[in-house]
């Protein structure tokens, strides 16, 4: 069966409830679970660890210059929070939030209500906080959800993974949020993990990330691939992109996640610059969402929305390859370098 089919199958069991639908054989998945476990125990990865405090109003130099601050909220995981860094600035919200301010000269407000630990289950709770927390009204004008490393560790079959998502996406979108998933990253570039079960986790991780895209795309978010932009340059520069517990990502490997983010949160809410739209065109392909899906997690930094082509019966999506954004206050000549080496890895 084709990568894409089984991606397909996965979406369309979370469409009717989230089956149990398994990518890879019970006892293969239950070794790279049992792996990544002892991986984080032996590495001094702790429950008690927590994430900087990144919430908070960004590109206050920008106040009142044109309207009120654009509402930015982050959900999902570890990652989402920023675990592995020392200071809420390198978190991925707050690289985001800056970022996203530097674009649109508009300042950001920040909330984040991402969890340690969540697996795709939590976001009920984390949408609920955006959404009925009278301290956090109004509604976010976009979302960026970053999930699906812990349910691959959970052993949660795929499909009730999906599903959990796409009831978080559909609820942020009918509340009139724009929505950017950071799909699931790529467990095999953790270090203790050995061959056979790198590539195991490798293959669970793309197929998950591609049943995500499906779900995503279907329902008007827009998705950016993670796993193969960090997973090559994670596993060549592990001292470098992996933080001080050699699991969750450094204050450089963030960045790296979050300049493929920036340009799609802000084409999301049309603060793209105009004069880079037609470079974007050039680097566009029109296919069917599961094509895009599984084309999508094979190619790191890659972006896939919905699209519909004239005489076109079925809905498509629209791959794109955006160039990426330095963030403010990195330096120009390491990112140009690191962009590069990115867009010829994977």
């Amino acid at each position: 069966m084709s990568r894409a089919r089984v991606a397909r199958r996965i979406a369309t069991a979370a469409a009717f409830g989230g089956g149990g639908i398994s990518l890879v054989g019970g006892a293969a998945a239950g070794l790279v679970l049992t792996e990544m476990r002892y991986a984080r125990r032996r590495l001094g990865h702790g429950p008690d660890a927590e994430p900087p405090v990144a919430e908070g109003l960004y590109g206050t130099a920008f106040a009142g210059t044109r309207g009120a601050p654009w509402r930015l909220a982050m959900l999902g995981d570890s990652t989402a929070a920023g675990l592995g860094v020392r200071r809420a600035g390198q978190t991925p919200g707050a690289l985001l939030a800056s970022g996203l301010a530097a674009a649109s000269e508009r300042p950001v407000e920040l909330h984040n209500v991402a969890l340690s630990g969540a697996g795709s289950a939590d976001l009920e709770r984390q949408v609920s906080l955006l959404l009925t927390d009278p301290g956090r009204a109004p509604v976010p004008d976009a979302c960026v959800i970053m999930i699906g490393a812990n349910d691959i560790t959970g052993h949660v079959p795929p499909a009730r993974s999906v599903k959990h998502l796409s009831d978080a996406v559909a609820r942020l979108r009918t509340a009139g949020c724009q929505v950017i998933v950071g799909t699931c990253p790529d467990l095999g570039s953790v270090e203790p993990v050995g061959q056979p079960l790198r590539w195991i986790a490798r293959r669970l991780c793309r197929q998950l990330a591609a049943a995500q895209t499906i779900a995503v795309v279907e329902l008007g978010g827009r998705t950016v691939s993670l796993g193969t932009l960090l997973g090559p340059e994670f596993a060549a520069n592990p001292r470098e992109l992996f933080g001080p517990d050699r699991y969750h990502p450094s204050a450089q490997g963030y960045a790296t996640a979050a300049m493929a983010i920036l340009p799609t949160l802000c084409a999301a809410l049309g603060a793209w610059p105009e004069e880079e739209r037609e470079g974007v065109r050039r680097r566009e392909r029109l296919l069917p969402v599961a094509d895009a899906a599984v084309k999508a997690a094979a190619e790191g930094g890659t972006e896939v929305s919905a699209a519909r082509a004239a005489g076109q019966r079925a809905p498509g999506a629209l791959l794109r390859r955006r160039r990426r954004r330095p963030l403010p206050g990195q330096d120009q000549d390491h990112v140009h370098m690191h962009v590069t080496h990115t867009a010829t890895s994977g």
